[in-house]
């Protein structure tokens, strides 16, 4: 395939352009720090960027008007809606983290929710130096698993931590952790991939990451 990348450059975009070239895919539209440059329209678009580039990425979508990836973290629930709307024209897959794993973790969140909802509940979330956001967009998908219930989430920013996320669940004679550890943002990569895959021949909609994994 043919694609389009922002944040071409950055620590995502890097891993994104390096299992895209191993699969033999073509960048052949970027822009970054370093500004813009294209050689051919691309058969999608993928944002590994800011949020506050966030305007300028749903323009090239729009002005391309292929499917779109969007993997930027920090993006509030007015940019979601804006993908949403967006979606009526163009396929759209997001998510704050394209860890399969991380897809499973919530599922299984899901489970131990309903199982103990007497317990406590805490997320901890541990990133790198120069994470900006905190919590990270992974840990406020956790929250969103208990529906509007407020949980206790500690972020820590700790040297190159790739991302450590986990849920404990304690009752007054035992406690219940569900973890998850990125080793590498390779994984995030081959999870852009797979919704490039899945979304490449799409003609509309709105798709989370966890459609994709969790899918029948």
């Amino acid at each position: 395939m043919k694609y389009g990348l922002i944040g071409a450059s950055g620590r995502l975009g890097s891993e994104v352009v390096k299992l895209f070239e191993e699969k033999n895919h073509k960048l052949v539209f970027a822009y970054d720090l370093e500004g813009e440059w294209k050689n051919e329209n691309p058969d999608l678009l993928i944002d590994c960027s800011l949020p506050e580039v966030f305007n300028k990425s749903i323009e090239y979508a729009c002005e391309l008007n292929k499917p779109f990836i969007v993997a930027t973290t920090g993006l509030t629930e007015s940019n979601i809606e804006l993908m949403k709307n967006y979606s009526k024209q163009f396929p759209i897959v997001q998510s704050f983290n394209f860890s399969i794993g991380i897809q499973v973790l919530l599922k299984l969140t899901e489970a131990a929710k309903e199982k103990l909802s007497d317990w406590d509940v805490e997320i901890t979330e541990t990133h790198h130096r120069f994470k900006k956001d905190k919590p990270s967009g992974t840990a406020k998908m956790i929250q969103n698993v208990f529906e509007g219930k407020e949980i206790n989430t500690s972020s820590l920013r700790l040297g190159n931590v790739n991302g450590d996320h986990s849920v404990s669940f304690g009752g007054l004679g035992e406690i219940l952790t569900i973890s998850h550890r990125a080793l590498s943002r390779r994984t995030f990569a081959e999870g852009i991939l797979l919704s490039a895959q899945f979304i490449l021949n799409k003609q509309s909609g709105f798709y989370y990451f966890k459609d994709i994994v969790l899918r029948k």
